[in-house]
């Protein structure tokens, strides 16, 4: 594989984590071997892909994720994702086709809470037909969508599944409440 692949492949294991990460994580990630690893963690720093917030822990920037092909988030896109829609725009959680489950979500934060209460059946009735990509697609967030792509991709199914979609999507909206405010 080519360093740049590698390269790529290291950027996409820590924007997939959504937080900073060990190295050890990184490397088990990639499936690379931790010295290798961190050679290419080394040059990624010097270029400012990736950031050390704290000590041994490693984060992708903004020109990371740009590498990657991921948009730039400013203050009003982030504004504007986070802000409420109108009922006919939000998410509407389903048990089944027909079977409404009487919850809805008008922003990102009410989808947060909503994950937390909605029944499991209605969450991973969602999942694999990709309606929260989707929906989280037309509030104009694309990263977060890619992110639920990947919880799809999983096939993760149960409290897991719920798990991961409530700790994404909060993750997420934390980022752009400091990008908004």
């Amino acid at each position: 594989m080519s360093a740049s692949k590698i390269r790529g492949k290291i950027l996409g294991a820590m924007w997939a984590a959504g937080k900073p990460i060990t190295l050890q994580a990184i490397a088990e990630k990639t499936e690379l071997n931790s010295s290798s690893t961190m050679g290419y963690l080394l040059g990624l720093i010097k270029a400012k892909y990736v950031s050390v917030p704290q000590k041994h822990y490693y984060a992708i920037t903004n020109l990371g994720k740009k590498a990657l092909g991921l948009p730039k988030v400013d203050k009003k896109l982030a504004s504007n994702i986070l802000s409420p829609v109108s009922i006919e725009r939000a998410f509407h959680f389903y048990y089944d086709l027909n079977q409404y489950s009487g919850l809805h979500a008008d922003s990102l934060k009410d989808f947060v809470d909503k994950i937390q209460e909605v029944d499991l059946k209605s969450i991973e009735f969602h999942v694999p037909r990709k309606d929260f990509e989707l929906w989280i697609r037309s509030l104009g967030d694309r990263e977060l969508s890619k992110k639920m792509e990947l919880l799809r991709m999983a096939q993760l199914s149960g409290e897991n599944l719920r798990k991961q979609v409530y700790e994404t999507v909060k993750s997420r909206c934390e980022e752009l409440a400091k990008l908004a405010f």
